[in-house]
């Protein structure tokens, strides 16, 4: 552990992997406070999330950093404050409000594209910064029923800055306190207040305007009986979380496709078929997103590659058996979906980019199996905006993909962990209108 404190501050990811390679499925590293377990067999990984969930908690330095952004909302609180929130919050994400967020995915799409072959074949862009915005408009559409507009860039920008330093928070914890002005806590300021900003326009216009029609999250928690602090708390997560891991999978998408140009080929032709000539502006329903299976098997697979979430920890309220190991009460449980995505005993060949696992007749994993893929984790945990966030990725890469070829400019990116996976440089992209 000691010669590997270096390599685990700059890539831990590689480091959690090649502990898995080297010990196998459950690796307890030599902390003596709390004791620490890599579990990744997807039965292991099973257990924690589902059949053990009332026996784990969120009482990690993860979470605990991350809070430092989002607060006590839906993505860092344990029960009962998970419970009463996620009861609130749940309605906003019934399947009846999927066509809505598929009639503002496709109209914060359309812009994209626009602005993407208006760039003239061989101009270039940086397409995860395309996205972040895409996505960031598309959450305030749909959850807050606010046009983001000339501030998404700077919400995105702001967003990114807050992960980054999570992600040192996590990684130091012994580092001074947030009143002292150190580069990293004014960077840090700086952003909340960006967050804070935005939270205080978005209940400026609903106060304004009043209720949407349908009722959407932000309605929910208005009418609810938490305080201001609470609410805030929820608006932040869901602008952070809500568009940050969507962009992620979006990008990594685009990325996958850019040096896989025999699929992108067929990404189109599909949406084509599904969506319509690019002058025809259909509306989209969940039929329509149901059709356009290419597009979500891509999804599925650069998800897969580079899960959004690449670590997920967990305190233990009691004790367990892992793999065959003791793990007692007060430990802490590392569960990687990078590594799990990579297991052989489900996925072969699992480094290769391969949509098709996800199409018939594999058409992706048998139920016994499904905790070998947990993009949006598994259990009473599981991602509350998992089918929003499939609709907005499907829908948004296939319009892309009708619209535009992308080809890889400059040198490759490669995955960086942080508090999602990104890109390790912009990903730049050379644009050639369809």
């Amino acid at each position: 552990m000691l010669r590997a404190m270096r390599r685990i501050g700059t890539d831990p990811l590689a480091f959690l992997a090649s502990q898995w390679r080297i010990h196998g499925d459950v690796v307890q590293f030599p902390i003596p406070s709390p004791p620490t377990y890599l579990v990744c067999h997807p039965d292991d990984v099973r257990t924690v999330l589902v059949g053990r969930a009332r026996d784990v908690g969120k009482d990690t330095i993860q979470y605990r950093a991350l809070s430092r952004v989002t607060g006590n909302g839906l993505l860092t609180s344990d029960n009962p404050i998970w419970r009463e929130h996620r009861r609130i919050l749940q309605p906003a994400f019934h399947a009846d409000t999927l066509p809505q967020v598929a009639e503002h995915t496709a109209r914060a799409a359309d812009v994209l594209v626009d602005r993407l072959r208006g760039l003239g074949d061989g101009g270039v862009v940086d397409i995860d910064s395309e996205v972040m915005t895409l996505a960031l408009e598309v959450v305030g559409d749909s959850l807050f029923g606010h046009r983001l507009g000339p501030v998404a860039d700077r919400l995105a920008a702001a967003t990114l800055t807050a992960l980054e330093e999570v992600v040192s928070m996590a990684r130091m914890p012994l580092r001074a306190p947030g009143w002292i002005p150190t580069p990293g806590n004014r960077r840090m300021a700086h952003s909340l207040a960006e967050l804070d900003a935005a939270v205080t326009a978005i209940l400026t216009q609903r106060r304004a305007q009043g209720p949407s029609e349908p009722p959407d999250m932000l309605d929910l928690l208005l009418a609810s009986t938490l305080d201001p602090t609470e609410v805030r708390d929820e608006i932040v997560t869901f602008l952070v979380a809500g568009h940050e891991t969507v962009a992620s999978a979006l990008t990594w998408a685009l990325v996958l496709l850019s040096t896989h140009p025999d699929v992108a080929d067929r990404v189109a032709e599909e949406a084509e078929s599904v969506l319509g000539g690019l002058d025809h502006r259909m509306a989209v329903d969940l039929s329509t997103l149901a059709e356009l299976e290419v597009s979500r098997a891509v999804v599925d697979e650069a998800m897969r590659l580079n899960p959004p979430a690449w670590l997920i920890t967990r305190s233990t309220s009691a004790d367990m058996e892992l793999g065959g190991s003791h793990v007692p009460a007060g430990s802490l449980v590392i569960l990687s979906p990078w590594i799990v995505h990579r297991h052989e005993s489900v996925w072969s060949e699992p480094e290769t980019f391969d949509p098709n696992r996800f199409l018939p007749p594999a058409a992706g994993l048998n139920p016994g199996m499904r905790t070998a893929y947990i993009p949006f984790g598994a259990g009473p945990r599981m991602c509350i905006g998992r089918d929003f966030a499939y609709a907005e990725a499907v829908l948004s890469l296939a319009m892309i993909c009708r619209a535009v070829r992308l080809q890889p400019s400059g040198p490759p990116v490669r995955p960086l962990p942080l508090v999602t996976i990104r890109p390790d440089r912009p990903a730049l992209m050379r644009v050639i209108r369809r």
